[in-house]
């Protein structure tokens, strides 16, 4: 049976149990399952490569020791063992202090919850995941890698849990735009399921490691910390996924919640790429971290600050950050003073609506910028649906292939029906604001009004002639 197979023939098993309430619920239960059998076939190869090998885990909850026989512990008996003997000695496991791999297991397991109600249909599912995939199959780990990113895909449709994932063509544009090199320290302070790091981790594995020293340094140089329970834990696997033995430094956390004051140059990076949440508000005293000017509970806008404090000198940075960062008035008016001030920010990619559907369609832009220079221009790319589409969807969606034609034009930039340059004078004399809102907002529909082309009109705002006429 193929992979694909088996997953599907999971959830609808899944879809059986009654305590086991949508796509979100149904993906948490499957993947603590799968990040068992991952682990534990990680383990058969540390066993092999190390004779003294020790699992932090108690021999009795090791998934080979309860799960991996099919005439097995079943029926009420199995739901006992996991609810009153798994998840409570996991999520209060005690390592030794230089156990990483203890410290890791615990965090994952901190806020996982099992959801099946029924011990023959758990059973069911877990002989499945035993005969389905070996981790320790090159092959088989390949295909799965594929597969759960189609597992990450379906959580953008699970409600509010689309915050979470971002569509894979968007994080490797981003990577292979930043281009992270080999012992940059690379973070996403709000890394969902992994998306983002993952595709550096890729990108530097395969452009730049040769040798076990260089891969160490890889694995030794990824950051990430989430907020969220379901998320941590799919980011987690993610990470072992791609080959982080001990992704100890990925955190369950809110980097929100510490002062920013308290972020000294040890916790200075070289990369950043995120996607940080919007539209949503932090709790209560999470803005009095943040200096006067910048104090807000919109969680991007905080985001944004946390970024240029985080960034080194010469540092770089991508983020994903909807329209009302660009528009908003008041203190997003201060924080754009501050990015232009503190930072090159030289490229704005204006995605289309649907990108992020059905989480949200608001409309968003990816910013790409280097911390230690003011910024001098600015250009604004807006990226077009592909011919024939007029919004993505889940049998449409973003390809990565559709991000060609801004690499073609990034390193030789023109004028063109979706590239102009504004220059940092006019956005500061338009007050960080209006002159973004009419680049971007207005010209396309104008020019349609006018009947003239877009680069036309944008120029003739640019020179604020204002006076051009409908053709007759």
């Amino acid at each position: 049976m193929s992979i694909s197979t088996t997953i599907k023939s999971i959830q609808d098993i899944m879809r059986k149990d009654v305590g086991v309430d949508g796509d979100a619920q149904r993906i948490g239960q499957l993947v603590w399952m799968f990040f068992l059998k991952i682990y534990d076939d990680k383990e058969s190869e540390y066993e092999l490569l190390d004779d003294h090998y020790r699992s932090p885990i108690p021999e009795s909850l090791r998934w080979r020791n309860w799960a991996a026989d099919a005439e097995g512990i079943t029926g009420d008996d199995l739901l006992d063992f996991v609810n009153n003997q798994l998840f409570p000695t996991l999520k209060n496991l005690q390592p030794a202090p230089h156990d990483q791999r203890g410290f890791v297991i615990r965090s994952v397991f901190e806020d996982a919850y099992n959801y099946m109600k029924s011990g023959h249909l758990m059973r069911q599912v877990i002989n499945k995941i035993v005969g389905g995939v070996d981790f320790n199959k090159a092959q088989d780990r390949h295909l799965f890698g594929d597969l759960y990113e189609q597992i990450l895909r379906d959580l953008q449709n699970a409600g509010n849990a689309g915050e979470y994932y971002t569509p894979r063509p968007v994080t490797q544009f981003i990577v292979d735009r930043i281009n992270p090199q080999l012992g940059e320290k690379i973070l996403d302070p709000a890394c969902g399921t992994g998306g983002f790091l993952t595709c550096a981790i890729e990108h530097v594995r395969k452009h730049q490691v040769r040798t076990v020293e260089d891969e160490q340094r890889l694995q030794q140089s990824i950051y990430g910390v989430e907020k969220k329970p379901l998320p941590h834990l799919l980011c987690t696997t993610n990470m072992i996924l791609h080959g982080l033995d001990v992704p100890t430094n990925v955190r369950h956390d809110n980097t929100l919640a510490r002062p920013l004051r308290d972020y000294g140059p040890k916790d200075r990076v070289d990369v950043i790429v995120t996607n940080p949440p919007f539209g949503g508000m932090e709790e209560d005293g999470i803005e009095n971290n943040f200096p006067a000017n910048f104090r807000t509970r919109e969680t991007a806008d905080l985001f944004l600050v946390l970024i240029m404090h985080l960034l080194k000198d010469g540092g770089r940075a991508a983020v994903v950050l909807p329209d009302g960062t660009l528009f908003g008035e008041g203190i997003k008016t201060r924080i754009k003073e501050q990015l232009l001030e503190s930072c090159k920010l030289h490229t704005v990619v204006r995605l289309p609506n649907g990108v992020f559907a059905p989480y949200t369609g608001i409309k968003t832009n990816l910013l790409f910028f280097t911390k230690g220079s003011p910024t001098q221009d600015v250009w604004f790319y807006e990226h077009p649906y592909p011919p024939g589409v007029k919004n993505y969807n889940k049998t449409k969606p973003m390809r990565i292939e559709e991000f060609d034609a801004e690499k073609a034009w990034w390193n030789d930039r023109v004028e063109n029906e979706h590239a102009w340059k504004v220059s940092a004078d006019d956005i500061k004399a338009r007050n960080y604001n209006r002159v973004l809102s009419a680049m971007l907002r207005e010209i396309p529909a104008l020019a349609w009004y006018l009947g003239r082309p877009v680069t036309t009109v944008r120029k003739a705002y640019q020179c604020q002639r204002l006076y051009l006429q409908p053709p007759r």
